[in-house]
């Protein structure tokens, strides 16, 4: 994954933390942390596209409009996902 793919994936990924947030209310952790959780599930939601070789951006060198889209939606998934994760684990602490 070049520079680009990851700065793409990381700032999606926070736009779909914060979505995932102020959609799913239950899991919501404020604006930054919906952001940090984002930006590392976007990281991760990237690198494991990548590795399953969903990526079109590792043949092509990562600039053509495919292959941001996929990054756009990898990241954005990957993010929301972990703020899901990280809320729900939140909210069992908090009961505990």
């Amino acid at each position: 994954m070049d520079m680009t793919s990851l700065i793409i994936s990381l700032i999606s990924g926070a736009v779909g933390g914060n979505a995932a947030g102020k959609v799913l209310k239950n899991f919501d952790m404020g604006t930054l942390w919906n952001s940090v959780a984002g930006i590392v599930g976007g990281g991760l939601g990237g690198q494991i596209m990548g590795q399953l070789g969903i990526d079109p951006g590792s043949a092509t060198g990562g600039g053509d409009l495919t292959s941001i889209v996929s990054q756009i939606a990898g990241g954005g998934v990957g993010g929301a996902v972990l703020l899901v994760i990280a809320g729900y684990l939140k909210k069992m602490m908090s009961k505990a």
